[in-house]
């Protein structure tokens, strides 16, 4: 490697001897180059260990190779492995992924939002809060730029892709049904559209099947579903007010929590002779089948979710014009058949 250090691609293209317009085709993408022409720019690669700043290029271009992605919390672990599989599908495809977390704070989402437009991004593909969310800045956001939004579906922008939460939740209804007692439903707090989406889901599928709908509202407005469950779920145990011994609860995260609960309580979680409840959730979170006993429940499709958001966004990038009608793309569940339930 040659001492001399290369800081801009003008000192690069005269000590490679290329023009700089063949050395600036040749960073925006080798293929259009000429294979001897490719060759002698990697050598000089090599030779002077360049490395192009290709932040401020995409700033130079009219259209970037950015792609930005909002989470509302990233320590979410599903939303973690969301991103995670778009990060790399827009990776693959030659794009710059940036990645941002709401935190669920409302101020920070619109911070998240303000900061990719001034990055002039090719595409984003977005879950915002929901209800926390400003409505008029997401609108605002999506009409600059070609927006795909996935989870959170708040009827904003070209294309919604998520889950089929009637399906999914009717599937596991009606497993619940069959192998035990009808099962209450223990809600999140509505922090966004799938909370009410699954409760309106339960009440259809409970009726459906000639039963009661029993719903816990639990106090809250926040993200920690974990402790949602655990405190509250320890509080109904504690004063015998669960109104089924069967508990379908709307995510993974509140599910885990209430087993914290039961065990908390000395009741045995399960299926067979000696358990004094089931419990089941919905999602497939990462952590679900290392619970103790591991977790029925209703996997969403995180590959299929990553995918499909992915390729509506780059077809929307690719479009002359937007689309007459907005797009919903809807997954169907898996039952997730554990100990649990």
């Amino acid at each position: 490697m040659d001492e001399q250090k290369i800081r801009t691609m003008e000192e690069f293209a005269a000590v490679s001897g290329i023009s700089r317009p063949t050395v600036s085709k040749y960073f925006n993408d080798p293929r259009s180059v000429r294979q001897s022409t490719r060759d002698r720019i990697e050598e000089a690669i090599e030779q002077y260990d360049y490395r192009p700043n290709i932040f401020a290029i995409n700033q130079n271009r009219r259209l970037t190779k950015n792609i930005g992605v909002v989470v509302p919390y990233l320590s979410d672990p599903f939303f973690a492995e969301i991103a995670r599989r778009i990060e790399r599908r827009c990776i693959d495809a030659g794009f710059w992924p940036l990645l941002f977390s709401s935190h669920g704070e409302q101020g920070l989402e619109i911070n998240a939002l303000d900061t990719l437009q001034s990055l002039k991004p090719a595409g984003a593909l977005i879950a915002p809060l929901g209800r926390s969310s400003d409505l008029k800045a997401v609108e605002k956001f999506c009409s600059n730029v070609p927006t795909v939004l996935f989870d959170s579906n708040m009827d904003i922008g070209q294309t919604f892709v998520g889950s089929d939460n009637y399906q999914s939740i009717g599937l596991i209804v009606d497993y619940l049904c069959r192998t035990g007692e009808p099962p209450c439903f223990f809600e999140m707090p509505p922090v966004n559209p799938n909370a009410v989406t699954r409760r309106h889901a339960y009440v259809k599928a409970m009726e459906d099947l000639g039963h009661t709908p029993e719903i816990i509202h639990v106090d809250g407005d926040h993200w920690g579903f974990e402790d949602i469950g655990f405190t509250q779920g320890a509080t109904l145990i504690a004063e015998r007010k669960l109104p089924s011994d069967t508990v379908l609860c709307s995510n993974d995260r509140l599910a885990i929590g209430l087993v914290a609960a039961a065990y908390e309580k000395g009741l045995r979680v399960g299926r067979g002779s000696g358990c004094a409840m089931r419990i089941a959730g919905h999602d497939d979170h990462p952590w679900s089948r290392f619970t103790c006993p591991a977790l029925t429940t209703v996997a969403q499709d995180y590959t299929m979710i990553a995918e499909r958001s992915v390729e509506a966004l780059f077809a929307l990038m690719d479009a002359d014009q937007p689309q007459n009608e907005p797009e919903q793309t809807l997954l169907e569940g898996r039952l997730v058949m554990r100990a649990s339930a």
